[in-house]
């Protein structure tokens, strides 16, 4: 069969809604998953579980809320990471409108998938560079008198950024790909874009070929902002 590149220009619009579509999910879904999943991380970092005996005597109320959070915190990060983000996307946007008496659109529902998706991923990679980290800056920070979430911002938060950075980006590109899932409710992202052309005019190679070098476009530009800011943040 011959490669008709016509066939790929007169698709191109379609293309790029469902691309736009896809950065939106894409960015929306990072940016709440990102916030959510250093809040999860510094929780599962800091916060003492029930076992803190010294944390329950010094502070009766502390002891019994503090451990409950990080409990919270590790369930979070224990179901989301063991079921399939197909399954996820499919409870939010059906089972969920049943349980809450809800309306859920297809949009809200891929964004907030995403958000708690990559928001688990994203606890344990600030968990391990946050833990990366020597204590000794810690306790130098404390011996200063600075307040806990200052360390954390002006201490911590700035090594470990730094140390989460690729694996941030392999998050990134991972949740960009896993955009394409959310075919499954009808959203109308790039795979599904793809999907409705190829029915309607059946060039497969030409529709798919195109959705595919599209994608390799999205996470190359990813691949390079996360190595320039690599090698900025660079310390010699």
């Amino acid at each position: 069969m011959d490669f008709d590149l016509s066939v790929v220009w007169d698709a191109l619009p379609s293309l790029w809604q469902g691309t736009l579509v896809t950065i939106k999910i894409t960015f929306w879904g990072l940016f709440g998953g990102a916030v959510l999943g250093a809040l999860a991380g510094v929780i599962r970092t800091y916060v003492p579980g029930w076992f803190s005996l010294d944390v329950i005597r010094q502070h009766p109320l502390s002891g019994i809320v503090l451990p409950l959070v990080s409990m919270i915190a590790q369930a979070y990060i224990l179901i989301v990471r063991g079921t399939p983000i197909v399954v996820q996307v499919m409870f939010i946007y059906f089972a969920l409108p049943l349980m809450v008496d809800v309306r859920v659109d297809g949009m809200s529902a891929a964004i907030a998938t995403l958000i708690i998706n990559s928001g688990a991923y994203i606890a344990e990679i600030v968990r391990g560079a946050l833990q990366s980290v020597p204590k000794g800056l810690f306790e130098a920070g404390q011996s200063m008198g600075l307040h806990f979430y200052k360390i954390l911002l002006r201490i911590i938060g700035p090594i470990a950024f730094r140390r989460m950075i690729p694996a941030l980006g392999n998050q990134c590109i991972i949740s960009l790909k896993d955009s394409s899932l959310f075919i499954v409710i009808g959203v109308a992202e790039l795979t599904r874009q793809g999907q409705e052309i190829m029915a309607s005019n059946f060039r497969a190679v030409e529709i798919w070929g195109a959705v595919a070098v599209i994608y390799l476009i999205l996470t190359g530009l990813i691949a390079l902002i996360l190595k320039t800011m690599e090698r900025r943040m660079r310390i010699l």
